[in-house]
């Protein structure tokens, strides 16, 4: 049976109430690869939720454009943003239908890991045509380790990410960053403890 991604998402946005899911503070890894960023630069935020990531990207200097599906997480990322004192370009929108308006000079794909494969092969389609030609791309997602942690992430091992299949995914892509770890992470109440995770860093080819 096929989630309503929508109303999935703005249940659990709306049963933090006036908390975050997820907290505010953006996502350690993506703060790690600022220096990989300029000032200026366009960035696309993928199911970016409650608007962390996006807000933390646009106080860094770059042109934001964050795409979410829930219009409860939509709504607490424009407060985030406002309460920041940032602009950010927020689009409701499924990102599987959603054509991007123009070409990212950086996408960013934090725990975007709702689909199985067959829908996941659309999300890295939408993904890679959202990014210029020389442009990045910064991922991070849990492994199938993290079904014996629980401490967030989807319960069925499709959706998790493997070394071998971030590869594949991104063959024509030059990695420079691509590796299986584990952290205690503290997003909120919905990543909180020992984590499996998995980041990547990808150049489009020119």
């Amino acid at each position: 049976m096929k989630i309503d991604q929508a109303a999935f998402w703005s249940e659990r946005y709306a049963e933090a109430g006036e908390d975050y899911l997820f907290g505010t503070a953006p996502n350690k890894f993506l703060v790690a690869q600022t220096q990989r960023l300029l000032p200026g630069w366009s960035a696309l935020a993928v199911a970016d939720g409650e608007g962390r990531n996006s807000v933390f990207l646009a106080e860094a200097g770059l042109n934001v454009t964050a795409v979410e599906i829930s219009p409860v997480g939509l709504h607490k990322a424009q407060r985030l943003a406002a309460s920041r004192h940032v602009e950010v370009n927020f689009v409701l929108a499924d990102v599987l239908q959603w054509q991007a308006p123009a070409a990212f000079d950086v996408a960013v794909a934090i725990f975007v890991q709702f689909v199985g494969p067959s829908e996941r092969s659309v999300l890295f389609d939408r993904i890679r045509s959202a990014v210029r030609p020389g442009g990045l791309l910064l991922m991070q997602g849990y492994t199938p380790q993290q079904l014996e942690y629980r401490t967030g992430g989807p319960s069925a091992e499709e959706n998790l990410y493997t070394t071998a299949l971030l590869r594949a995914e991104f063959s024509s892509w030059e990695i420079l960053e691509l590796r299986e770890h584990e952290d205690e992470i503290n997003e909120g109440t919905g990543h909180k403890g020992r984590s499996a995770l998995i980041d990547l860093v990808a150049r489009k080819p020119n």
